[in-house]
């Protein structure tokens, strides 16, 4: 199964190692006043993507149309975890987490 991974300025990457991940995560405690490139992610062959913003935010959704939804407060320990489940296409598992409706 593929992935790919968006930095921080929009540049992709497909199939990076798994270790790639907290490089990835450390991205968004650079310039922390630009508030355009302000998320990273990770996207899922099946188009699902999880996206993380400063602070702990993270938005879960499929790019093909079903509605976004958001957690708060997540530890970069659970992110990371949680990336390495999609990478892995483990969808079911992110499901469980306690999402919320929305942006």
């Amino acid at each position: 199964m593929g992935f790919h991974i968006t930095h921080r300025f929009g540049v992709m990457t497909s199939n990076p190692p798994l270790s790639a991940f907290r490089a990835l995560l450390e991205e968004l405690n650079e310039l922390p006043g630009d508030e355009e490139h302000c998320s990273v992610s990770v996207t899922h062959e099946s188009k699902w993507c999880l996206g993380a913003y400063g602070g702990g935010y993270l938005i879960w959704e499929n790019l093909e149309g079903d509605a976004p939804r958001h957690i708060t407060g997540v530890s970069e320990e659970n992110i990371l975890f949680l990336w390495e489940a999609l990478a892995k296409g483990d969808i079911e598992f992110i499901e469980r987490e306690p999402w919320l409706p929305g942006y």
